[in-house]
């Protein structure tokens, strides 16, 4: 299973959607993608929704963490 992480503070927009739709077309297989933003990305729900792929996003003291599972 491949377990992405990836840290899109500090990032300013579009580049953390960028970031996490390009990891996610790169990963093969089943796996998960961990990611931390400064905003709720809610232009990239609808891409990931589009894609077939699970997720949430749950605020935290510093931003945001999201977490995208794909399956086989």
């Amino acid at each position: 299973m491949n377990e992405i992480r990836l840290d899109n503070r500090g990032l300013h927009p579009p580049e953390p959607m960028i970031r996490i739709l390009t990891a996610l077309d790169a990963m093969t297989g089943p796996g998960v993608l961990t990611a931390l933003l400064d905003r709720e990305p809610r232009f990239l729900f609808p891409e990931l929704e589009a894609r077939g792929l699970t997720y949430t996003c749950v605020r935290e003291e510093v931003g945001y963490a999201l977490r995208v599972e794909r399956g086989a």
